[in-house]
């Protein structure tokens, strides 16, 4: 859930967030950040700057208030967002620590949807990227592969080799088709090569788990088998 300050919406806010399917609440001090919380946290926020007389926010010191007890009482992955008009620009100056992203305001509803779409993928933190097929696990995020849980010792082209393969378990491969995806167009070398790094995989996926790159005569060769649909 997103808390929102000033208390006071503005009608404009207010519809952004329902139409776009937002869970919000309403903040109005600094004091609420904690008593208001939900259960499970606040998963952002959103501030408005210009919140003096005019909308009953307290003024920019009620709102960095605010994002001060975010920062001090919420998780630490949390997503602030303050809504600033163009002329209080300098608000933001030497408060780095107390958000994470701006928005002009008025603000158009795209690119505040594409900011909030751009706080909460940094807050979830990185994501690993990993390919599984049976027993076989790589992952490309620290160039590593095992094999029943064991790690494989592997060159940087049998890596990309068998990266390749199993990105697309199933399908064949011309020798060909692979020198120019994993070698490169620019790459010289013949089709013995492929045929090379293929026997040095199986050898080190060992007897068990050869078979997991298979030769398909006269064509080519495949990471496990195509399951028909």
């Amino acid at each position: 859930m997103y808390a929102v300050h000033p208390a006071s919406v503005s009608a404009e806010l207010a519809q952004f967030l329902d139409l776009g399917g937002y869970a919000w609440k309403p903040v109005a001090s600094a004091a609420d950040v904690t008593a208001d919380a939900p259960s499970e946290g606040w998963t952002g926020a959103i501030i408005r700057l210009d919140g003096g007389s005019a909308d009953g926010g307290g003024g920019t010191d009620a709102a960095w208030a605010v994002a001060r007890a975010l920062r001090e009482n919420a998780s630490a992955t949390l997503g602030v967002l303050m809504l600033v008009r163009g002329n209080a620009l300098d608000e933001l100056t030497m408060r780095d620590e107390l958000f994470d992203d701006f928005c002009l305001d008025p603000f158009h509803p795209r690119e505040l949807e594409a900011r909030l779409a751009h706080l909460a993928a940094a807050s979830s933190g990185p994501s690993t990227e990993i390919i599984t097929y049976e027993s076989l696990r790589i992952n490309l995020d620290t160039y590593e592969a095992v094999v029943d849980e064991r790690p494989l010792d592997l060159t940087y082209m049998e890596y990309e080799l068998l990266r390749f393969l199993a990105s697309q378990p199933g399908r064949v491969f011309t020798r060909e088709a692979l020198l120019n995806q994993v070698w490169g167009y620019e790459y010289y070398g013949g089709a013995r090569t492929v045929d090379v790094h293929v026997r040095r995989l199986r050898a080190k996926l060992g007897e068990e788990n050869a078979n997991l790159i298979q030769t398909v005569r006269s064509v080519g060769y495949r990471l496990g088998t195509y399951r028909w649909r």
